[in-house]
């Protein structure tokens, strides 16, 4: 079959997909957006969070065909051109980022819930972010650089 989708705002075709493909593989393999990672598969880790149609998803439970002519945003769609988003920047200045396999789920995200609740409590944070999952920082790092993401956005460095 042939996908037509818009990616991080830009018309894509790819042809020849088998509409079971996941769309992870269609992002990664077939449009080299290698962002969304590759864990578990099975929708359990988070790592492939992105969205669709303005709305998360694990993209590794989305079949290719389900793509047809929706919008889907990844983590390479929430940077400014050159300059990395400030939850971006904040996980870094947070040592949020260790492996990295878990970050760009956790970045997108971070980037649906501070543009929903863009002073969330801690507690809230946990919440949003209970479907991905880290194996190195012990989360503690990531809670601190959502805070600072949204303090950020309150200090005019962006919004998400």
């Amino acid at each position: 079959m042939r996908l037509n989708t818009t990616v991080n705002g830009e018309a894509r075709q790819v042809d020849d997909v088998w509409e079971g493909e996941s769309l992870l593989y269609v992002l990664r393999e077939r449009m080299g957006l290698p962002g969304s990672k590759n864990a578990c598969e099975q929708g359990e880790c988070g790592s492939c969070t992105v969205y669709l149609d303005g709305v998360t998803v694990c993209a590794c439970l989305v079949a290719a065909g389900q793509a047809e002519g929706r919008d889907v945003r990844t983590v390479e769609g929430l940077t400014a051109g050159a300059d990395l988003d400030p939850i971006q920047q904040a996980f870094i200045d947070a040592g949020a980022v260790q492996c990295g396999f878990c970050t760009p789920g956790l970045i997108v995200a971070t980037h649906d819930l501070l543009a929903r609740r863009p002073h969330p409590e801690v507690v809230e944070i946990r919440e949003a972010l209970a479907g991905n999952l880290c194996r190195c920082t012990g989360y503690q790092q990531i809670i601190e650089a959502v805070q600072a993401a949204a303090a950020s956005r309150d200090a005019g460095a962006g919004s998400p």
